[in-house]
């Protein structure tokens, strides 16, 4: 600290505050009422995606002043700023959802043009709901300063009390939103009243916080762990928790120690890093949304890590963490046992994690796990020796109707209903299927084909609930099956495929597929085929008469639509890291 001033010689917000020609840039400092020594000491990004679209977002502006007091306690410049969020809860079953994977590409491109712009030195980033962890996450290992993400908190249970006037399924249970969309399906087949549905609705959701079983958000808040760039236990206790503010106080602490040791978020986020974010998913029964998202984020490192490499790692976990969907309990359960580090202890027990991976607290995973006492309480996290199943609770599938691969999450369904053979009924975009689920104008055994919503052709890659959840509601999730080039909701269950690839709008064979195409998909041996010969499949494609045209033809999604690749690597708008020709930090 020459001249009593903390040393930026090599840190990139020296550009704005330091020397005589930097005097009109510190005089905006001063017009904020920065003092002299704040604006001489490291200038810490805090970023969140606070808004008041929906609960999971709803918290992190408390939070955000926790980091803040963090990073002062440790001789660090907070500079709070927010981003977008879109809601999937709110976006989803309508147009809104095409917004949605595109809005993970915007948070991560605001975060970066904001920390560069104003040449901040390291980010703590906050994140409460489906695609703004992977976003902020990305954004992180893109600029790869010192960085610490946090999680905005899981929303709390909801439950009815006993006597009210619902259905008894309803009473006396802990309650999600997966509930309330399944709850629709129940309506439209007449088991359940819309003054029955209204009181569900009251009561399912009852805080702050994003969706409460191991659906999308939960899902990367365990990976954002284990992962290493949050720290320990920091995703586990809900939104509205008093201790969330500790977490983010230690997080604005941590980030200091990370500028001052130089640790970036790429020295965490390497390929053994990546290997074990996919156990986490895998032993939890996580979202298949992570096959998305892990992707993407490697390439922010210029690491190949793509679908089917993170298959690769769901074939051999075990899954032992009877969360919801697929089990019985929520995040806030998973905390009070102890949270991630106890599921990454049990792993650990089986060889299944890379110990000397480095984390956000500046030790490894391994030395994090030791100072770890609690074990597996055998109700939500089983012991890794006797799991709920011997494999992970998503499997990837090739096949002739996906060369670039698929994948289907298996949590909490029987082998016996794992293989399952049908004819094929097209729909060309989601609503259509969901009016036919509405209507029944379907039959048991079929399999149910929706096509032109993947990433390019949605645009915007939606995702299924609305339909998904409506066949559970009607009692037919396990007996029909669903495959798309679109996506799930982390809360769907049943038998569903997603991310077939190419999809429809690339030529893929999912866009050649007619009615009564007999499918047979098989999540035990990891295939899905349709009975064609690939002479027939030619023919097909000869006579295709090439991509729906879709309503987009300017704006937002037009521009992703342009830009996106294929979601077997993630579903990304830019070349990555391996075409980067400078690292932020050392312009």
């Amino acid at each position: 600290m020459p001249n009593g001033k903390f040393d930026k010689s090599k840190l990139p917000s020296r550009h704005v505050t330091e020397g005589p020609a930097r005097a009109p840039h510190r005089s905006y400092y001063y017009a904020m009422g920065m003092t002299e020594e704040e604006i001489h000491q490291p200038l810490v990004g805090v970023a969140t995606c606070w808004n008041e679209a929906a609960p999971c977002n709803i918290a992190l502006n408390r939070q955000a002043q926790s980091v803040k007091v963090g990073v002062k306690g440790a001789a660090g410049t907070p500079r709070e700023f927010t981003t977008i969020t879109v809601t999937d809860g709110i976006a989803m079953g309508h147009e809104g959802m095409r917004s949605s994977l595109a809005s993970r590409e915007a948070i991560a491109d605001t975060v970066e043009l904001t920390m560069r712009g104003h040449c901040y030195d390291a980010i703590v980033g906050l994140a409460g709901c489906d695609k703004s962890l992977p976003g902020m996450m990305m954004a992180m290992i893109r600029l790869n300063v010192p960085s610490v993400f946090l999680y905005g908190g899981s929303i709390l249970p909801g439950r009815v009390a006993s006597g009210a006037a619902v259905p008894p399924a309803y009473l006396d249970r802990d309650l999600t939103v997966q509930d309330m969309f399944e709850a629709v399906g129940h309506q439209q087949n007449g088991t359940m009243t819309e003054a029955e549905l209204e009181i569900l609705e009251r009561v399912a959701c009852p805080s702050a916080g994003a969706c409460g079983g191991q659906f999308t958000a939960n899902t990367m808040a365990c990976v954002s762990e284990a992962i290493g760039l949050a720290l320990p236990n920091s995703s586990g206790a809900p939104a509205p928790y008093e201790s969330r503010d500790e977490y983010a106080k230690a997080s604005g602490a941590a980030v200091m120690n990370l500028i001052e040791k130089n640790i970036r978020a790429r020295d965490i986020c390497t390929r053994e890093a990546f290997e074990n974010a996919a156990r986490i998913v895998a032993c939890t029964g996580g979202s298949t949304n992570a096959g998305l998202h892990l992707p993407a984020m490697a390439h922010e490192a210029g690491i190949d890590f793509f679908l089917e490499d993170v298959c690769e790692i769901f074939r051999d976990t075990p899954y032992f963490v009877d969360l919801k969907p697929g089990g019985q309990y929520v995040a806030k359960d998973l905390y009070e046992v102890g949270g991630v580090p106890v599921v990454m202890k049990e792993l650990r027990k089986a060889g299944l994690i890379h110990e000397d991976c480095m984390t956000a607290t500046g030790y490894s995973i391994g030395e994090e796990l030791d100072k770890n006492t609690l074990e597996a309480d055998g109700k939500v996290i089983y012991p890794v020796e006797t799991p709920i199943t011997k494999t992970g609770g998503v499997v990837g599938l090739k096949g002739n109707v996906a060369p670039e691969g698929a994948i289907v999450k298996v949590a909490g369904i029987e082998p016996q209903h794992q293989i399952f053979t049908g004819p094929a009924r097209i729909f060309e975009c989601e609503q259509d299927a969901f009016e036919s689920v509405q209507n029944r104008t379907y039959a048991e055994g079929d399999v149910f084909v929706i096509r032109n919503e993947g990433p390019a052709g949605g645009p915007g890659m939606r995702e299924m609930l609305a339909t998904t959840a409506a066949l559970s509601g009607q009692g037919m999730g396990k007996k029909v099956a669903l495959i798309t080039d679109g996506r799930f909701s982390g809360a769907t269950r049943g038998f569903c495929v997603g991310h077939v690839g190419p999809e429809a709008a690339h030529g893929g064979p999912i866009a050649l597929l007619k009615d009564g195409d007999v499918i047979t998909i098989n999540a035990i041996e990891g295939s899905i085929n349709v009975d064609l010969s690939d002479e027939e499949l030619a023919e097909r494609k000869a006579a295709w008469a090439g991509p729906r045209e879709t309503l987009y033809g300017s704006g937002a999604l037009w521009k992703y639509a342009q830009l996106v690749g294929g979601a077997y690597k993630g579903a990304v708008t830019h070349p990555g890291a391996k075409a980067e020709r400078h690292d932020y930090m050392d312009l």
